[in-house]
């Protein structure tokens, strides 16, 4: 490595650097995908140069990689702070929906991310030594939250934590990602407040509405009467 850059590594702080480059990163890729970015560009926002971004990250797929890790990482992390073991089942997993749904709302590079991934039919993830580490408490976390509201009599026996989680961001990140379409096709404005506040009702209705007992939904129901 040239002598400039490797005293240019050793004045600054290679943690925030990595932060820059990282945040740089994710809207370039997400804004253009892997073959549309350009890494001059992300180096430029960084405020670095390439030779330092090659030096951290080696290429511009292994840094679209790191994106993608960082990108849920911080899903992974938001969730964690929810603290859903001190709430009831019912309230936590009303909790999971909505903030599914807000972090959807306020990260749309972390969606176009992974609908850039899957272009690529996932094959950076798939590579990546990190991504099973980020990813695997959080069904775990989920089926702990079921068995939960089944002791408690709230939710029904049986139901597959990994279904639950395809459904909540099912049904939020089609929502989203099709906005622009959607809102021709059923002529209706899919971004204004109140057209969102009654999405994220009915995302939080119809979750409910798969894992609930009979009973458990019949008291809901009469209470919010």
């Amino acid at each position: 490595m040239d002598q400039a850059v490797v005293q240019s590594v050793k004045r600054r702080n290679p943690a925030g650097t990595r932060r820059r480059i990282l945040a740089a990163a994710k809207a370039e890729f997400a804004r253009n995908g892997l073959m549309g970015a350009r890494v001059d560009v992300i180096a430029r926002r960084a405020r670095t140069n390439k030779q330092m971004l090659y030096h951290y990250f080696g290429n511009k797929e292994a840094l679209f990689t790191a994106t993608l890790e960082d990108a849920w990482r911080d899903i992974r992390a938001a969730e964690e702070e929810l603290d859903l073991d001190s709430l009831d089942p019912v309230e936590a997993l009303t909790a999971h929906v909505a903030f599914t749904w807000n972090y959807y709302l306020k990260n749309p590079e972390f969606l176009t991310l992974v609908s850039s991934e899957n272009l690529h039919k996932a094959r950076h993830i798939r590579a990546s030594a990190r991504f099973h580490d980020i990813n695997q408490p959080f069904v775990a976390r989920m089926d702990t939250l079921l068995a939960r509201g089944v002791a408690a009599g709230a939710f029904r026996p049986g139901i597959d934590p990994v279904q639950v989680h395809i459904t909540i961001a099912a049904i939020g990140y089609y929502y989203l990602t099709n906005r622009f379409t959607g809102s021709i096709v059923f002529e209706r404005d899919l971004m204004a407040k109140r057209t969102l506040d009654e999405r994220l009702a009915f995302n939080i209705s119809t979750v409910l509405r798969l894992v609930l007992t009979p009973e458990a939904l019949a008291r809901i129901e009469a209470g919010a009467r």
